[in-house]
Protein backbone atom coordinates (compact mmCIF):
# COMPACT_ATOMS: atom_id res chain seq x y z
CA UNK A 1 0.00 0.00 0.00
CA UNK A 2 3.02 2.25 -0.33
CA UNK A 3 4.88 3.08 -3.53
CA UNK A 4 8.21 4.77 -4.13
CA UNK A 5 7.95 6.66 -7.41
CA UNK A 6 9.24 9.80 -9.08
CA UNK A 7 7.56 12.90 -7.74
CA UNK A 8 5.04 14.52 -10.06
CA UNK A 9 2.71 17.50 -10.22
CA UNK A 10 -0.79 16.77 -11.52
CA UNK A 11 -2.51 19.03 -14.04
CA UNK A 12 -5.85 17.76 -12.72
CA UNK A 13 -5.31 17.37 -8.98
CA UNK A 14 -8.18 16.06 -6.86
CA UNK A 15 -7.23 17.71 -3.58
CA UNK A 16 -9.90 19.18 -1.34
CA UNK A 17 -7.44 20.58 1.20
CA UNK A 18 -3.91 20.23 2.56
CA UNK A 19 -3.34 21.06 6.23
CA UNK A 20 -0.17 21.18 8.28
CA UNK A 21 -0.63 21.57 12.02
CA UNK A 22 2.07 21.85 14.68
CA UNK A 23 1.11 21.48 18.34
CA UNK A 24 3.13 22.86 21.25
CA UNK A 25 2.83 23.22 25.05
CA UNK A 26 0.24 25.89 25.86
CA UNK A 27 1.40 29.51 25.50
CA UNK A 28 -1.11 31.51 27.52
CA UNK A 29 -0.19 34.88 26.03
CA UNK A 30 -1.61 33.82 22.65
CA UNK A 31 -5.13 33.64 24.06
CA UNK A 32 -4.73 36.47 26.55
CA UNK A 33 -3.98 39.28 24.11
CA UNK A 34 -4.24 40.09 20.41
CA UNK A 35 -1.33 38.78 18.29
CA UNK A 36 -0.31 42.25 17.10
CA UNK A 37 3.39 41.60 16.49
CA UNK A 38 2.77 38.27 14.76
CA UNK A 39 0.12 39.80 12.50
CA UNK A 40 2.47 42.63 11.49
CA UNK A 41 5.05 40.08 10.40
CA UNK A 42 2.70 38.09 8.15
CA UNK A 43 0.13 40.74 7.25
CA UNK A 44 1.45 41.29 3.71
CA UNK A 45 0.76 37.65 2.78
CA UNK A 46 -2.27 37.16 5.08
CA UNK A 47 -4.04 40.53 5.37
CA UNK A 48 -7.51 39.32 6.41
CA UNK A 49 -7.85 38.67 10.13
CA UNK A 50 -10.66 37.21 12.22
CA UNK A 51 -10.96 35.99 15.78
CA UNK A 52 -13.19 33.09 16.78
CA UNK A 53 -14.10 31.87 20.25
CA UNK A 54 -14.45 28.10 20.56
CA UNK A 55 -16.34 26.74 23.53
CA UNK A 56 -15.04 23.41 24.80
CA UNK A 57 -17.37 20.87 26.44
CA UNK A 58 -17.02 20.31 30.21
CA UNK A 59 -14.33 17.81 31.18
CA UNK A 60 -14.75 15.03 33.74
CA UNK A 61 -12.21 15.64 36.52
CA UNK A 62 -11.38 14.18 39.91
CA UNK A 63 -10.70 10.81 41.47
CA UNK A 64 -12.78 7.62 40.97
CA UNK A 65 -15.91 7.91 43.07
CA UNK A 66 -15.65 11.71 43.19
CA UNK A 67 -15.75 12.75 39.55
CA UNK A 68 -17.20 16.13 38.57
CA UNK A 69 -17.75 17.98 35.33
CA UNK A 70 -15.45 20.97 35.17
CA UNK A 71 -15.88 23.86 32.77
CA UNK A 72 -12.97 24.44 30.42
CA UNK A 73 -11.76 27.88 29.35
CA UNK A 74 -12.77 29.10 25.89
CA UNK A 75 -10.21 28.73 23.13
CA UNK A 76 -9.36 31.82 21.07
CA UNK A 77 -8.64 30.89 17.46
CA UNK A 78 -6.85 33.59 15.48
CA UNK A 79 -7.28 33.25 11.71
CA UNK A 80 -5.20 34.99 9.05
CA UNK A 81 -6.32 34.68 5.42
CA UNK A 82 -4.57 35.55 2.17
CA UNK A 83 -6.28 38.23 0.07
CA UNK A 84 -7.80 35.60 -2.23
CA UNK A 85 -8.91 33.44 0.72
CA UNK A 86 -7.06 30.37 -0.56
CA UNK A 87 -4.34 30.24 2.12
CA UNK A 88 -5.19 30.22 5.82
CA UNK A 89 -3.14 30.39 9.01
CA UNK A 90 -4.84 29.39 12.27
CA UNK A 91 -3.28 29.92 15.68
CA UNK A 92 -4.48 29.04 19.18
CA UNK A 93 -2.54 28.77 22.43
CA UNK A 94 -1.69 25.12 21.60
CA UNK A 95 -1.23 24.94 17.82
CA UNK A 96 -0.40 26.77 14.62
CA UNK A 97 -1.60 25.52 11.22
CA UNK A 98 -1.40 26.33 7.53
CA UNK A 99 -4.13 25.11 5.17
CA UNK A 100 -5.01 25.53 1.51
CA UNK A 101 -7.23 24.04 -1.22
CA UNK A 102 -4.78 25.48 -3.77
CA UNK A 103 -1.86 23.11 -3.19
CA UNK A 104 0.49 22.69 -6.15
CA UNK A 105 3.84 21.36 -4.92
CA UNK A 106 5.41 20.54 -1.58
CA UNK A 107 8.12 23.12 -2.29
CA UNK A 108 5.61 25.97 -2.53
CA UNK A 109 3.68 24.81 0.52
CA UNK A 110 6.87 24.26 2.56
CA UNK A 111 8.17 27.74 1.66
CA UNK A 112 4.97 29.37 2.90
CA UNK A 113 4.97 27.21 6.03
CA UNK A 114 8.62 28.01 6.74
CA UNK A 115 7.92 31.75 6.61
CA UNK A 116 4.96 31.45 8.99
CA UNK A 117 6.84 29.20 11.42
CA UNK A 118 9.94 31.40 11.44
CA UNK A 119 7.88 34.39 12.52
CA UNK A 120 5.88 32.34 15.01
CA UNK A 121 9.03 30.97 16.67
CA UNK A 122 10.62 34.43 16.88
CA UNK A 123 7.55 36.02 18.46
CA UNK A 124 6.35 33.27 20.82
CA UNK A 125 9.44 31.08 21.39
CA UNK A 126 7.70 27.69 21.84
CA UNK A 127 9.71 25.27 23.97
CA UNK A 128 9.27 22.47 21.39
CA UNK A 129 6.59 20.86 19.25
CA UNK A 130 4.51 17.96 20.60
CA UNK A 131 2.89 16.87 17.32
CA UNK A 132 3.72 17.65 13.70
CA UNK A 133 0.98 16.63 11.29
CA UNK A 134 0.49 16.84 7.53
CA UNK A 135 -2.93 15.95 6.16
CA UNK A 136 -3.92 15.47 2.52
CA UNK A 137 -7.64 15.18 1.73
CA UNK A 138 -8.38 14.00 -1.82
CA UNK A 139 -11.80 13.47 -3.41
CA UNK A 140 -11.46 11.73 -6.77
CA UNK A 141 -14.14 12.84 -9.23
CA UNK A 142 -14.75 10.52 -12.15
CA UNK A 143 -16.70 13.28 -13.87
CA UNK A 144 -13.83 15.78 -13.67
CA UNK A 145 -11.33 13.23 -14.93
CA UNK A 146 -13.46 11.90 -17.82
CA UNK A 147 -13.70 8.50 -16.14
CA UNK A 148 -17.50 8.16 -15.99
CA UNK A 149 -17.45 4.60 -17.29
CA UNK A 150 -15.04 3.35 -14.62
CA UNK A 151 -15.71 1.74 -11.26
CA UNK A 152 -13.73 2.78 -8.20
CA UNK A 153 -12.15 -0.69 -8.38
CA UNK A 154 -10.46 0.45 -11.60
CA UNK A 155 -9.04 3.55 -9.93
CA UNK A 156 -8.26 2.66 -6.32
CA UNK A 157 -6.01 -0.14 -5.10
CA UNK A 158 -7.81 -3.14 -3.48
CA UNK A 159 -6.47 -2.50 0.05
CA UNK A 160 -8.35 0.82 0.15
CA UNK A 161 -11.62 -0.54 -1.23
CA UNK A 162 -12.46 -3.10 1.46
CA UNK A 163 -15.61 -5.03 0.55
CA UNK A 164 -16.09 -2.84 -2.54
CA UNK A 165 -13.18 -4.72 -4.05
CA UNK A 166 -15.06 -8.02 -4.07
CA UNK A 167 -15.87 -9.17 -7.60
CA UNK A 168 -19.31 -10.60 -6.78
CA UNK A 169 -20.76 -7.32 -5.43
CA UNK A 170 -21.58 -4.35 -7.65
CA UNK A 171 -20.44 -0.90 -6.60
CA UNK A 172 -23.95 0.57 -6.76
CA UNK A 173 -25.15 -1.99 -4.19
CA UNK A 174 -23.26 -0.24 -1.40
CA UNK A 175 -25.14 2.28 0.70
CA UNK A 176 -22.05 2.99 2.77
CA UNK A 177 -18.49 1.66 2.62
CA UNK A 178 -15.61 3.27 4.46
CA UNK A 179 -12.64 2.19 6.50
CA UNK A 180 -10.25 3.68 9.01
CA UNK A 181 -6.79 2.52 10.01
CA UNK A 182 -3.79 3.77 11.97
CA UNK A 183 -0.31 2.50 11.24
CA UNK A 184 3.19 2.91 12.64
CA UNK A 185 5.64 3.88 9.90
CA UNK A 186 9.41 4.20 9.76
CA UNK A 187 11.16 7.17 11.37
CA UNK A 188 8.66 7.56 14.21
CA UNK A 189 5.86 8.56 11.83
CA UNK A 190 2.24 7.39 11.94
CA UNK A 191 -0.52 7.30 9.36
CA UNK A 192 -4.16 7.84 10.24
CA UNK A 193 -6.17 6.81 7.20
CA UNK A 194 -9.83 7.30 6.31
CA UNK A 195 -11.17 6.34 2.90
CA UNK A 196 -14.33 5.43 1.04
CA UNK A 197 -16.98 6.85 -1.30
CA UNK A 198 -18.86 9.97 -0.27
CA UNK A 199 -19.99 13.48 -1.18
CA UNK A 200 -17.95 16.62 -0.60
CA UNK A 201 -19.38 19.76 0.94
CA UNK A 202 -17.74 23.09 0.14
CA UNK A 203 -19.14 25.81 2.34
CA UNK A 204 -22.92 25.38 2.29
CA UNK A 205 -22.97 23.62 -1.10
CA UNK A 206 -22.87 19.85 -1.32
CA UNK A 207 -21.77 18.22 -4.56
CA UNK A 208 -24.12 15.34 -5.34
CA UNK A 209 -21.50 13.36 -7.24
CA UNK A 210 -20.19 10.35 -5.32
CA UNK A 211 -16.42 10.66 -5.13
CA UNK A 212 -13.81 8.41 -3.57
CA UNK A 213 -12.39 10.25 -0.57
CA UNK A 214 -8.84 9.52 0.54
CA UNK A 215 -7.91 11.26 3.79
CA UNK A 216 -4.27 10.67 4.77
CA UNK A 217 -3.13 12.23 8.05
CA UNK A 218 0.61 11.70 8.59
CA UNK A 219 2.11 12.82 11.89
CA UNK A 220 4.95 12.56 14.37
CA UNK A 221 4.13 12.76 18.07
CA UNK A 222 6.52 13.37 20.95
CA UNK A 223 9.02 16.06 21.77
CA UNK A 224 10.44 17.59 18.59
CA UNK A 225 13.00 20.33 19.22
CA UNK A 226 12.63 23.43 17.07
CA UNK A 227 15.86 22.85 15.04
CA UNK A 228 14.58 19.38 14.01
CA UNK A 229 11.17 20.57 12.86
CA UNK A 230 12.18 20.77 9.18
CA UNK A 231 13.52 17.20 9.22
CA UNK A 232 10.29 15.95 10.82
CA UNK A 233 8.22 17.69 8.15
CA UNK A 234 10.36 16.11 5.42
CA UNK A 235 9.74 12.69 6.96
CA UNK A 236 5.95 13.07 7.10
CA UNK A 237 5.84 14.46 3.57
CA UNK A 238 7.89 11.56 2.20
CA UNK A 239 5.49 9.08 3.81
CA UNK A 240 2.48 11.07 2.56
CA UNK A 241 3.78 10.89 -1.01
CA UNK A 242 4.34 7.12 -0.80
CA UNK A 243 0.93 6.51 0.78
CA UNK A 244 -0.87 8.50 -1.92
CA UNK A 245 0.88 6.81 -4.83
CA UNK A 246 0.28 3.40 -3.29
CA UNK A 247 -3.47 4.06 -3.04
CA UNK A 248 -4.19 4.80 -6.70
CA UNK A 249 -3.99 2.72 -9.87
CA UNK A 250 -2.05 3.65 -12.97
CA UNK A 251 -5.37 4.49 -14.66
CA UNK A 252 -6.20 7.15 -12.08
CA UNK A 253 -2.61 8.40 -12.01
CA UNK A 254 -2.65 8.93 -15.79
CA UNK A 255 -6.11 10.56 -15.75
CA UNK A 256 -4.81 13.29 -13.41
CA UNK A 257 -2.18 14.11 -16.07
CA UNK A 258 1.10 13.88 -14.14
CA UNK A 259 4.13 16.03 -14.97
CA UNK A 260 7.52 15.27 -13.45
CA UNK A 261 8.84 17.87 -11.03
Amino acid sequence: MFLDASRVQYRKPQLVEVICQLRFPAILSIGAKDPVEFQERIRREYPRYSRNIEKLPPKLMGQPGNMKLQEQPDVVNHQFLSADGRWKVNMTNTFIALATPAYTTWEEFAARLDAVLANFVEVYEPAFFERIGLRYINAFSRRALDLDGYNFADLIQPAYLGLMGEEDVQERSFLHASQEAELNLAGGCRLKLKCGPGMVKRGKQEDKEIKFILDNDLYMAGKVEIPYCAAALTTVHTHADRAFRGAITQTLHNAMEPEEI
